[in-house]
């Protein structure tokens, strides 16, 4: 009597499930190894259990050798294949840009006045209408420009007001400074009073004095001060130092 078909499922009982997988993985490392002499081929063989265990086989000599002759054969294919696709997309961009650079070409040639006999009336029209909507632009950033410019020159223009009513302002005062000093500088110390400018005259007024000097107590000096004083003081008139 045979052995009945066994179902393809997971194994529930975890012990059965481990001795079929040792009885399995043994099996298979077994096919490998005969596979490798009987044949000739070379044959690299990785197995991990649910644990992570790792169980490998290799009929050559290193596993690391095997491993990259597989990623040179299956990864230059999948390469090849890129290639070609990505060549492909490429040249289809190519075709697009190509014919979008010609309609440009065309809709600049048009712009100039050039290559019109082809265009329709309607194209023509919709040709104008673009011309008309361009120039109007171009006129409002011209005007926009010059309004710019004009407001930079009258700020510029009032800054140059500023700066010159500043320095007619200290050339004034400069001015008045000038007699006094030159006439300091060219008499000295030795300048008489009505040598001065005459704004200064309001200022000063000379006293009206015997020029020698007195020391002491002098009474007939004395007597003619008082009495020329009370003479001022009658008439309402005092000295300009007083003041």
């Amino acid at each position: 009597m045979g052995r009945g078909r066994v179902e393809l499922k997971r194994i529930e009982n975890k012990i059965n499930r481990q001795v079929t997988f040792s009885k399995r993985r043994n099996g298979l490392l077994k096919k490998a190894y005969e596979l490798s002499v009987l044949c000739d081929a070379e044959v690299a063989l990785i197995i991990f259990s649910n644990r992570g265990k790792l169980f490998e086989f290799c009929s050559s000599s290193s596993m690391v050798k095997t491993l990259e002759k597989y990623q040179k054969c299956s990864y230059s294919t999948l390469d090849n294949s890129r290639s070609i696709s990505e060549t492909q997309i490429s040249y289809q961009e190519y075709l697009k840009l190509k014919a979008r650079v010609e309609v440009l070409q065309q809709s600049q040639r048009n712009l100039l006045g050039e290559d019109l006999g082809p265009l329709n009336p309607k194209e023509l029209e919709q040709l104008e209408h673009q011309l008309e909507t361009s120039l109007k632009q171009i006129r409002s950033t011209k005007t926009q420009a010059m309004l710019d410019q004009l407001g930079d020159l009258q700020n510029r223009e009032q800054m140059l007001i500023e700066a010159n009513k500043s320095l007619r302002r200290k050339l004034e005062e400069f001015s008045t400074q000038v007699p006094l000093r030159l006439a300091w500088e060219t008499e000295g110390p030795n300048m008489p009073y009505n040598r001065l400018p005459a704004q200064s005259e309001g200022f000063f007024q000379p006293l009206e004095c015997n020029p020698s000097l007195q020391i002491g107590y002098n009474p007939v000096v004395s007597s003619e001060m008082n009495v020329a004083g009370h003479n001022q003081n009658v008439s309402g008139f005092f000295p300009g130092w007083m003041l």
